[in-house]
C-alpha cells in the first residue's frame, strides 16, 4: 500500500512540475513581477501538500528587499520548502539551469546561476548578487556550499556575504530542518549527501511517514563593521542557534 501511495504522489507531483513549466512559459511573460513571487510561492505550498509535506514557519521573514537570506542546506527539496515560507531569488550551481523540467523551473523563479569552479564567475555572481538586492530583490544563498545531513553544519564560505556587504543590505539566518511529523524526531529521508541519488532521495520521501519541514527565520542583521569572513561565522552560529531552538 505505501508503494502504492508513494507512486500515486509522485504521479501528481509530476503533473504539477507540467503545470508549473506551462505557467512559466505561457503566463509569466504577461504577469508582474509580483505576481510571479506569488504564484512560485503557491506552486511550492501546493507541491508540499501533494506530497504531503507539512510547512511550519517560525519567525517572520523579511517582508521586502533588499535582503540576503542565508540558510543550512539539507535536500533537493530545500529550495521548494523555502519558496513555500518566502519567495526569494537563489543562487544556484549553473548545470542545475540544464537539467530537464527542474532547470526551466529554477529560471522561472528566478534563480542566479554560478560556475562554482571559476573564481572569475564568483566574482561576477557577487556583483550581480549586490545589484539584485539594491533593486530590492530577497537573495537566497546556501553558505555551505553543498549539502549536510543537517546534524552539523558545515563552513560558511564567505565570499557570497560579499555581496549584502556591497549593496549595505541586511542578512536574514534561516535554519532548515526535517522532522518526522509524528514523533517530532529528525527524517533523513530527503537527505541528499554523499552516495544518495537523486531518484533514490525522492523515493525516500515519498515512501518516509509524514514528514514537517521547519524553516526558522531569525531577526535580519547588518554587518555593522565586521568582515566577510567574521560575519559569515557570526551567521552560522545564528542559523545553529536556530536549529536547535526548535528542539
Amino acid at each position: 500500500m505505501r508503494t502504492l501511495i508513494a507512486l500515486w504522489k509522485l504521479l501528481r507531483g509530476l503533473w504539477h512540475v507540467l503545470i508549473g513549466m506551462w505557467t512559466i512559459y505561457a503566463r509569466f511573460p504577461q504577469w508582474t513581477p509580483e505576481q510571479r513571487e506569488m504564484r512560485v510561492q503557491a506552486w511550492a505550498l501546493q507541491f508540499l501538500a501533494l506530497w504531503d509535506i507539512h510547512l511550519k514557519v517560525l519567525g517572520r521573514p523579511v517582508p521586502n528587499g533588499p535582503a540576503l537570506i542565508v540558510s543550512n542546506h539539507i535536500s533537493w527539496l530545500d529550495i521548494s520548502v523555502i519558496h513555500a515560507a518566502r519567495h526569494c531569488r537563489f543562487v544556484s550551481k549553473s548545470d542545475i539551469r540544464d537539467w530537464p523540467l527542474v532547470g526551466m523551473l529554477a529560471t522561472g523563479a528566478g534563480t542566479l546561476y554560478i560556475e562554482r569552479t571559476s573564481r572569475k564567475d564568483a566574482l561576477r555572481m557577487v556583483k550581480d548578487m549586490a545589484d539584485a538586492m539594491k533593486n530590492g530583490d530577497v537573495v537566497a544563498v546556501f553558505p555551505e556550499g553543498t549539502t549536510s545531513d543537517g546534524r552539523d553544519l558545515l563552513p560558511f564560505h564567505a565570499n557570497l556575504i560579499q555581496s549584502a556587504i556591497q549593496a549595505e543590505a541586511p542578512v536574514q539566518p534561516m535554519s532548515l530542518q526535517f522532522l518526522d511529523a509524528r514523533s517530532g524526531e529528525p527524517s533523513f529521508a530527503p537527505c541528499y549527501i554523499d552516495d544518495d541519488t537523486l531518484v533514490g532521495s525522492i523515493w525516500r520521501t515519498l515512501t518516509a511517514p509524514r514528514i514537517t519541514a521547519v524553516v526558522h527565520f531569525g531577526e535580519p542583521q547588518l554587518a555593522l563593521g565586521r568582515d566577510r569572513r567574521v560575519w559569515a561565522h557570526d551567521l552560522r552560529e545564528e542559523v545553529i542557534r536556530l536549529r536547535d531552538a526548535v528542539n
